[in-house]
């Protein structure tokens, strides 16, 4: 992985590299690596893993479909509600 290091901004390298790290999984496996995992532990969170990804995708092929009402859209803090 690499981060490149632009006019010695140090500080936004490191919010890159963070970034990037977060969406490859790494904290994720690094945080499972801390402490053995047995095997039919992992099978079973991997299964649970691939159930709740299985569901998520159900839930928004529903919704694309119309049988399912879309989720609310949470305001952005610090930006005034837009007005209707």
């Amino acid at each position: 992985m690499q981060v490149l290091v632009r006019d010695n901004n140090v500080e936004q390298a490191i919010r890159v590299l963070k970034k990037k790290m977060q969406r490859e999984g790494l904290f994720r496996e690094m945080k499972a690596r801390r402490a053995y995992e047995k095997p039919s532990e992992r099978r079973a969170r991997e299964k649970a893993e691939a159930v709740r990804r299985a569901r998520k995708l159900a839930r928004k092929q529903a919704q694309r479909e119309g049988l399912l009402p879309a989720p609310k859209k949470k305001p952005i803090a610090g930006r005034p509600a837009p007005r209707s």
